[in-house]
C-alpha cells in the first residue's frame, strides 16, 4: 500500500524539496508510518554530503542515558573521519539522532564509510556529491518541517510514504535506501520481493552491506552493484525484471538520472506525466496534481516498462 513519487527537471533547478513534500503529503493515506526523501542538489566535486543517523528516534524518546551514548558516538565518528583523511567543512545537528556533514575527501569512500559504520548505533543514510537522503517517522509535512526541506533547490527527487507490513516501524526500515560503494544512488519501492533472502545472500557474498531487513533495500544494493560494475541504469532496471521475483514498481535516482521499472504483472500502480521540462510520477495522480493543478495528461506505464530520464 506504500506510496512512491519522483520528479526530475530537465531544464534546470527548482524547489524540489517543497515539490516532493506536496506530492508525498497527497499520498500520506498510503503510508502513515514514515516518510522519506532523496533530493539532489548541484554537486561540488571533492565534497561529499553525509546524512547520518546515530540513534533511532524511539531510543531518544525513551531516554535512559542515550544522549550520553550519542555524544560518544559523535566523538568517535568525527575521530574516524579525521583518521580517514576526511576534512569536516560543515556540521549540522538536525535532531538529537540525525546529523548532516559536508566533508572533503579524496580517498576511498567505501572504506571510509565502512570504518564509520563499525561504530555501534551509527548508520550512514546517504553519501554523495549531490544526494541528500532524509527519512523519519511521521507524514511528509512533519518530516519536511523538521529537516527544512522547503528550502531545498535541486534537479530531481524521489520520495516514499511507508505502511509497515513485515519489518519494523523505525528510521532504519524507512525508504529511500542508499547503498555504497556507488555514491548518489537512491531507491524507493512499492511491492514485495519474494526472492529477497536468496539475492541478499548473493550480494553479501560479494561484500555488500545491508542495514535493515526490509526487502526494498535489496534494490538499492542491486543497483549500486550494477552501476559500480559499469552497467547502465537502464540495463540494470531491465535486468531486475528478470532477476528479481515478486510484484514491484520502483524508482531509482542517481546524480543526474531518474529511472523507473515495473514487474511482469504490473500490479503496483504508477501514474506518469511528462513534458519537455518536467517529468513527475507517483502511485496516484493526486500527487502529481499537487504540484501541477492545471489540466494535464497522464498515463500508466505498462508491465515490464523501463524508463530513464536525464537531468
Amino acid at each position: 500500500m506504500c506510496g512512491i513519487a519522483g520528479l526530475i527537471h530537465r531544464g534546470g533547478r527548482s524547489n524540489v524539496g517543497m515539490e516532493m513534500t506536496s506530492m508525498l503529503q497527497a499520498l500520506k493515506h498510503r503510508g502513515p508510518d514514515s516518510t522519506g526523501f532523496a533530493v539532489y542538489g548541484p554537486p561540488n566535486p571533492g565534497d561529499y554530503v553525509m546524512r547520518i543517523k546515530v540513534a533511532e528516534r524511539d531510543d531518544v524518546d525513551r531516554g535512559h542515558g542515550i544522549l550520553d551514548r550519542i555524544a560518544g558516538r559523535i566523538t568517535e565518528l568525527e575521530s574516524r573521519l579525521e583518521h580517514s583523511n576526511a576534512r569536516i567543512k560543515t556540521k549540522e545537528t538536525v535532531t538529537p539522532y540525525a546529523l548532516r556533514y559536508v566533508i572533503n575527501h579524496e580517498g576511498e569512500t567505501e572504506a571510509m564509510a565502512k570504518y564509520v559504520e563499525e561504530i555501534e548505533g551509527v548508520e550512514i543514510l546517504s553519501l554523495g556529491n549531490g544526494l541528500e537522503l532524509i527519512k523519519d517517522l511521521g507524514d511528509a509535512g512533519e518530516v519536511a518541517n523538521t529537516y527544512n526541506l522547503d528550502e531545498f533547490d535541486g534537479t530531481h527527487a524521489i520520495g516514499h510514504t511507508r505502511m509497515a507490513t513485515e519489518s519494523d516501524v523505525d528510521i532504519r526500515s524507512a525508504h529511500p535506501y542508499w547503498a555504497f560503494p556507488y555514491n548518489d544512488v537512491s531507491v524507493v519501492h512499492n511491492g514485495q520481493i519474494t526472492n529477497y533472502w536468496i539475492m541478499r545472500r548473493q550480494m553479501e557474498q560479494k561484500g555488500h552491506r545491508f542495514m535493515s531487513n526490509c526487502d526494498s533495500e535489496l534494490l538499492a544494493v542491486y543497483t549500486a552493484h550494477n552501476l559500480t560494475n559499469g552497467v547502465t541504469l537502464e540495463d540494470s532496471l531491465r535486468s531486475s525484471i528478470d532477476e528479481i521475483d515478486g510484484v514491484f514498481t520502483y524508482l531509482v535516482a542517481t546524480r543526474d538520472q531518474l529511472g523507473m521499472a515495473k514487474d511482469t504483472m504490473a500490479a503496483k500502480p504508477l501514474v506518469l506525466y511528462e513534458s519537455d521540462s518536467l517529468i513527475a510520477m507517483a502511485s496516484e495522480e493526486v500527487a502529481i496534481r499537487a504540484i501541477l493543478p492545471e489540466e494535464i495528461d497522464t498515463y500508466d506505464p505498462y508491465d515490464e516498462e523501463v524508463r530513464v530520464w536525464q537531468a
